[in-house]
């Protein structure tokens, strides 16, 4: 009878542990979704920057990915309006890492020059505007034609959004998604989100041109590199996007390449058709 009573007790010692750890989990999770939450309806983050949330999802995307509010993660080329670091970076700052890599090269053309050196003052006064928000952001500077991240195995997540395409123009795309695997821990994520051609579309010049991508060829780029594909998503899919228009990719909005041309068609159409795709860098 004894030992039934211990046997029993200890059952519910067990019991009892793994119900705490499945609450403790869950309790994790809400209080990161919250966290989430709080931060991308931030009063800090710009009225045309959150005009793009419908079309960029980014609670989905990040959750989708698994992004973690302790998580040391880089993001490549971010831009001058730092879209998604606006969200990242407060969303990071207490228990995690958020890095804005920046390209930038000695060797690029003049104009290319220009446009890196703008992006990055353009970055760099939004952050230093809001110290509250920004103070912890680390920001680096990589040389597209030899890209390096960081030290290897020292990122937790790599994200990138609607940039392999300006890769693929440049034809960098393989040392650079081989930097973002060197970079990551065994274990890490990829995250890419780009422009997505129409399926059975050949990536030559016109379509490189367009700006739009064959998402078989970025799939096949990651694992190329050393990546496995863990997962696909239609999150970022816009059905209306038909790939096909005047000046590519930059005839939707937000930027409307034809100014006041057609642009309520274009509106109603939104932001391009993309594919959400996560990677990891296999133990």
């Amino acid at each position: 009878m004894k030992s039934q009573s211990i046997q029993k007790l200890r059952r519910l010692i067990i019991l009892g542990s793994v119900m705490f750890a499945t609450f403790h989990h869950s309790s994790v999770l809400a209080a990161e979704a919250d966290s989430l939450d709080k931060v991308i309806n931030g009063n800090w983050r710009s009225d045309e920057n959150r005009a793009r949330d419908p079309f960029r999802h980014p609670k989905q995307t990040l959750e989708f990915f698994g992004v973690k509010a302790d998580a040391r993660v880089i993001e490549i080329t971010p831009g001058g309006a730092a879209w998604y670091g606006e969200i990242l970076a407060p969303y990071l700052k207490d228990r995690g890492q958020y890095i804005a890599a920046n390209a930038a090269s000695e060797k690029a053309p003049a104009s290319t020059m220009t446009y890196y050196n703008r992006v990055k003052a353009t970055q760099e006064k939004k952050f230093s505007a809001d110290p509250e928000r920004y103070s912890k952001v680390q920001t680096i500077s990589f040389d597209p034609s030899a890209p390096r991240f960081g030290a290897v195995n020292s990122a937790d997540f790599v994200l990138t959004f609607r940039n392999v395409h300006n890769w693929v123009a440049d034809h960098n795309e393989a040392i650079i998604f081989k930097a973002m695997f060197d970079v990551l821990k065994p274990g890490g994520v990829l995250g890419v989100v780009d422009h997505r051609a129409k399926a059975g579309k050949v990536l030559d010049a016109k379509l490189i041109d367009s700006g739009y991508l064959p998402e078989d060829y970025v799939i096949t780029l990651a694992q190329q590199a050393g990546f496995k594909l863990l997962a696909k998503s239609d999150i970022n899919a816009n059905p209306k996007d038909g790939s096909d228009y005047p000046k590519g990719v930059w005839t939707l909005p937000p930027t409307y390449a034809e100014g006041l041309k057609d642009k309520e068609k274009y509106a109603a159409i939104g932001e391009s058709d993309r594919f959400t795709l996560r990677f990891v860098k296999p133990n």
